[in-house]
C-alpha cells in the first residue's frame, strides 16, 4: 500500500492552479487526441487528463496507478496544444506529472523503473554506453544471429509481443558519424553562414547517414559547421519519461559545450532533439545559472529543414531528375511542438523532380512517441496502422519525415502492413538530388 502523506512535497512540483485553470473545457482537443479516438473515454483525452491533474494537484484525489496509467498511456505528440485555442501547454502538465507517478512508484514495479532509468541513463545518454550496445546489436544484425531469431520465432516464448518489439530496432551504421564529422568543417567556397550542429544519441550510431547528410547539405549551403565532441545526448527521452533531473543535467552540459563557440544557429535533424533543446529556456527558467544562458542557446536552434526554408541558401541540383512521388508525414515534436509545419513542405516541394501529394492526417502521430512503441507496443500499433492506410492511399513511392522514432516506426509499418514505400528523412532525399553528390 502506498501511504500518501509520503507524496506531499512530491505534488508540489505539479503545475499551479492558475496554469491548470487555463483549460477552458472546450473539448477541440478530442478531435485530434489518438489515445481518446481509441477509448472515447474522458480521463483518455487531454481535457480529462488535466482535470485529473488538477484533483491530485489539489489533494482532492489521492495519487493512484489508474491516474499513472493515463499519463503514460497518453503519447505526448502535443496535437491538443495545436488545437488549443486557449493556449494551454499541456505537455508540460502531462511531463510533470509523469515525473511524479515515477518518483513515487505507481504504474510500475521499482524493478521495471529502474531498468528503465538505468537503460536511459547508461545506454541512451551515456555515449560510450550507447556505442557498445550499438556494436552488440551490430554484431546480432550483422553475425546471422537476427536471422536465426527471427526464423525460429524463439522470441514468443518470452513475450507475444517481443518478436515485433525486436522488429523495431533499426539497423546499426557501420560507422557511427562522431568519427566521421570533423570538429570544423568548411564548405568548399565562401562561408555564408556560421552554424552548430548537434548529432544526438540514436542519430549517431543508428541514423549514421543521416547525419553524414546533413553536413554535405550544410556545407552545399555555404555553411561552416562546428560539431563539438563532447557534446551529450539532449536529455528528451529521459524528460518525456519522468526523469527530468537527469535531462536537465545533460541540458546544463551542451550549453556549457556549445557556448565556448561562436555561431548563429544551432542545426538540428531529429525532431524530438529540436524540441526539448528549444525548450531548454522554459526547462531552466528558474536556475539563476543557467536562465539567460538557456535562452541564448534555445533561441539558435533551428530543424534542418527551419533553416533551409528561413535562408534559402543557393543549392546546385541535378537539372534532369526522374520524377519521384513523394508525401510527407509530420512528426508530432516537429510540427505540434516546434510549429514547424509549412517549412519542409515548401523545401521538398522546390526540389527539382519531386512530385508531392499531401498526407491525409500527416500530423496524426504514427505511434512511436520516443519508447511508447516499445513499452505500449499494442497501443503504438493502432496509430500506426492508420498512418499505413493513409500512406498507402497516396501511392507515393517515399514517405519523409524529420524524426529517427518515426522513421523507425513507419519502417516497420511498410513490412507490418504491406506497404511499398521507402522512408527517408528530408535531408536525404536534399543530399541525393545534388550536383555535388554525382561526383
Amino acid at each position: 500500500m502506498h501511504n500518501q502523506t509520503q507524496y506531499k512535497d512530491l505534488l508540489k512540483v505539479l503545475p499551479h492552479d492558475d496554469i491548470l485553470q487555463q483549460c477552458i473545457h472546450c473539448g477541440l482537443c478530442l478531435a485530434v487526441c489518438p489515445t481518446y479516438d481509441i477509448t472515447k473515454i474522458e480521463r483518455s483525452s487531454p481535457r480529462g487528463r488535466i482535470a485529473m491533474i488538477k484533483s491530485v494537484a489539489r489533494s482532492e484525489t489521492e495519487l493512484s496507478d489508474r491516474f499513472a496509467e493515463e499519463m503514460n498511456f497518453c503519447l505526448d505528440c502535443l496535437a491538443c496544444e495545436t488545437a488549443c485555442p486557449a493556449g494551454v501547454q499541456y505537455g508540460r502538465m502531462v511531463e510533470t506529472a509523469r515525473v511524479v507517478v515515477d518518483e513515487a512508484g505507481f504504474g510500475t514495479s521499482k524493478i521495471k523503473r529502474a531498468v528503465k532509468r538505468f537503460s536511459l541513463r547508461r545506454f541512451v545518454a551515456s555515449k560510450n554506453g550507447l556505442k557498445f550496445i550499438s556494436r552488440l546489436l551490430r554484431f546480432y544484425q550483422k553475425a546471422g544471429l537476427q536471422k536465426f531469431v527471427r526464423a525460429t520465432g524463439i522470441l514468443k516464448i518470452f513475450s507475444k509481443n517481443l518478436t515485433e518489439i525486436e522488429a523495431l530496432s533499426p539497423a546499426i551504421s557501420e560507422k557511427f558519424s562522431d568519427k566521421q564529422i570533423k570538429e570544423i568543417e568548411l564548405p568548399e567556397g565562401e562561408v555564408k553562414y556560421k552554424t552548430a550542429f548537434h548529432f544526438g544519441c540514436l542519430m549517431n550510431t543508428m541514423f549514421a547517414d543521416i547525419n553524414i547528410d546533413t553536413i554535405d547539405v550544410l556545407k552545399e549551403c555555404g555553411c561552416k559547421i562546428i560539431t563539438p565532441k563532447d557534446q551529450v545526448c539532449c536529455g528528451s527521452l529521459m524528460g518525456h519519461n519522468g526523469d527530468l533531473d537527469f535531462a536537465l543535467k545533460l541540458a546544463r552540459k551542451n550549453i556549457d559545450v556549445f557556448e565556448k563557440h561562436e555561431y548563429d544557429y544551432l542545426i538540428s535533424n531529429s525532431a524530438g532533439c529540436g524540441a526539448f533543446m528549444k525548450d531548454y529556456a522554459y526547462l531552466l527558467e528558474d536556475d539563476p545559472l543557467y536562465a539567460d544562458k538557456a535562452k541564448r542557446f534555445a533561441a539558435k536552434v533551428k530543424d534542418i529543414t527551419e533553416f533551409i526554408f528561413e535562408q534559402k541558401p543557393e543549392m546546385k541540383f541535378i537539372s534532369e531528375q526522374t520524377p519521384e512521388s513523394v508525401t510527407y508525414h509530420d512528426a508530432c515534436h516537429l510540427v505540434h511542438a516546434q510549429k514547424v509545419y509549412s517549412q519542409p513542405r515548401e523545401v521538398i516541394k522546390s526540389l527539382p523532380g519531386v512530385k508531392y501529394t499531401e498526407l491525409e492526417e500527416a500530423s496524426w502521430c504514427c505511434g512511436s512517441a520516443g519508447i511508447y512503441n516499445v513499452v505500449r507496443y499494442e497501443d503504438s500499433l493502432i496509430q500506426l496502422k492508420r498512418k499505413m492506410n493513409n500512406i498507402k492511399n497516396t501511392n507515393a513511392k517515399v514517405v519523409l519525415t524529420g524524426n529517427p522514432g518515426c522513421m523507425g516506426q513507419i519502417k516497420h509499418g511498410t513490412k507490418k502492413f504491406n506497404v511499398d514505400v521507402e522512408v527517408l528523412h528530408p535531408v536525404t532525399l536534399i543530399k541525393k538530388l545534388l550536383k555535388n553528390n554525382q561526383k
